[in-house]
């Protein structure tokens, strides 16, 4: 399901009438009169929110003698929530952009000629520069916590708050007093 379907039928659902209607409609297809007998609403009224669910996609109607019926599109509910959600979105790429403008924002407020001006205080902000630093190092190499305080005091002076948030923050993983890039 794309997005603006999955936006139309998660707006036509909002809407208790709606939601009767489909209920009805699971037990069987029906004309626009005896829903409105049996829900107690007008037939106008049912014609309206039938014109709303059929814009969704939610039901289908067809012929029947005189009459128009209306029919549930069990395909259309089928769908998991978190596979609509886990399609992918057109504002992909401009999120995509906005993040990049971000990040690259954030780098030219905490560093200037390459070093790491102040070490930020908001978590978010600190991570980008973090994982700035942390380009200097190779995945997966181990380093000597003497090669990790002369790497990182290139950035900044302040080295050993700089490789406890790196490792705090999943960066880099120390063991037995080496130090390896993970991401």
């Amino acid at each position: 399901m794309q997005e603006e379907e999955a936006v139309r039928l998660f707006k036509c659902l909002a809407d208790k009438s709606r939601l009767q209607i489909l209920k009805s409609l699971m037990r069987e297809d029906m004309y626009v009169e005896r829903l409105a007998e049996r829900l107690s609403l007008t037939p106008a009224t049912i014609s309206f929110h039938m014109k709303k669910l059929e814009e969704a996609g939610a039901v289908t109607r067809y012929r029947d003698q005189y009459y128009t019926m209306y029919a549930l599109r069990r395909d259309v509910f089928s769908a998991r929530i978190l596979d609509i959600i886990g399609e992918p979105s057109g504002e992909a790429d401009a999120q995509a952009q906005r993040d990049a403008a971000y990040r690259q924002k954030i780098l030219q407020n905490f560093f200037e000629y390459g070093r790491l001006t102040a070490i930020p205080a908001q978590r978010k902000k600190r991570r980008i520069c973090l994982e700035e630093i942390a380009r200097a190092f190779e995945v997966g190499k181990p380093y000597a916590e003497s090669e990790v305080n002369e790497i990182i005091g290139r950035y900044h002076e302040d080295y050993c708050t700089l490789r406890r948030e790196m490792i705090c923050e999943g960066i880099m993983e120390r063991s037995d007093g080496t130090y390896v890039r993970k991401t």
